[in-house]
């Protein structure tokens, strides 16, 4: 009898201690701080990608806000990869004079373009821009890039057509290794580590969330029921204007044999 009594003590005892130990790690799970301990799941990488301006000159406007603070991530560089439609162009000229301007740092790797071209004879252009960090965001980066129409073919019934610029790639190379870069990192790209430097980097593409799933630019076309009517007009004014030329040139202009 006395040996039950003890062991009957005993079980007792380890189950208030095994309530009591229950209690205290739920209430110091409850008091930790949000992130203490296991890592939460990696926040999404947004990116907003808008056209500002009106016409047939536009700017390409890239934003791009990472979901947490990027303090560690001083020593990271962030570069757009974009694929231009034909029915847009670049001017690599426009581009210079920005980069000497400090404006954008952008610049064309597309061969044997020509800006000249109607989209019906163009090809898509790939553009390399390094964004730059907002000085009103510290966890925010944006790049701009103007954009120009191309002439389309005239319609038989529309006024209109579309261009659909989609969302670019997004590439980022930092000189150390952190592991929040797991997170977003899905391949590697070679891709030059500066504007003006040679040197070939392997930058990580990285995975975002898009506000907008594409952005879609209304240009105006002519109507093909307005040829003639255009061409017989340029042809009468070209005319005209060819004679009023040579008429001033034989009344003002000195001749001599």
């Amino acid at each position: 009898m006395a040996a039950r009594a003890v062991a009957v003590r005993v079980v007792a005892w380890l189950l208030l201690g095994a309530a009591g130990l229950t209690q205290t790690l739920a209430t110091n799970s409850t008091d930790a701080p949000f992130g203490a301990g296991i890592r939460a799941p990696c926040s999404e990488i947004i990116l907003r990608q808008e056209v500002l301006k009106d016409g047939f000159h536009r700017d390409l406007l890239i934003k791009v806000k990472f979901g947490e603070s990027i303090e560690d991530l001083q020593t990271c560089r962030l570069l757009v990869k974009h694929y231009i439609p034909t029915g847009l162009f670049v001017d690599p000229y426009e581009l210079a004079s920005l980069r000497e301007r400090n404006i954008t740092e952008a610049v064309m790797i597309s061969e044997n373009f020509n800006i000249e071209a109607p989209n019906y004879l163009s090809k898509e252009s790939e553009v390399l821009i390094y964004a730059r960090q907002d000085a009103q965001c510290i966890d925010c980066f944006q790049a701009f890039l103007p954009v120009h129409y191309r002439y389309h073919r005239p319609h038989s019934k529309d006024e209109e057509t579309f261009i659909v610029v989609n969302n670019p790639h997004l590439l980022m190379y930092c000189d150390q290794e952190f592991p929040i870069l797991r997170c977003w990192a899905q391949s590697q790209v070679a891709a030059p580590c500066a504007l003006k430097s040679k040197e070939i980097c392997q930058w990580n593409n990285m995975k975002y969330k898009s506000i907008y799933k594409n952005v879609t630019l209304q240009v105006p076309v002519g109507l093909t029921i307005h040829t003639s009517l255009v061409c017989s007009v340029t042809l009468l004014i070209t005319i005209l204007c060819s004679t009023l030329i040579l008429v001033a040139v034989f009344k003002y202009g000195h001749f001599s044999l």
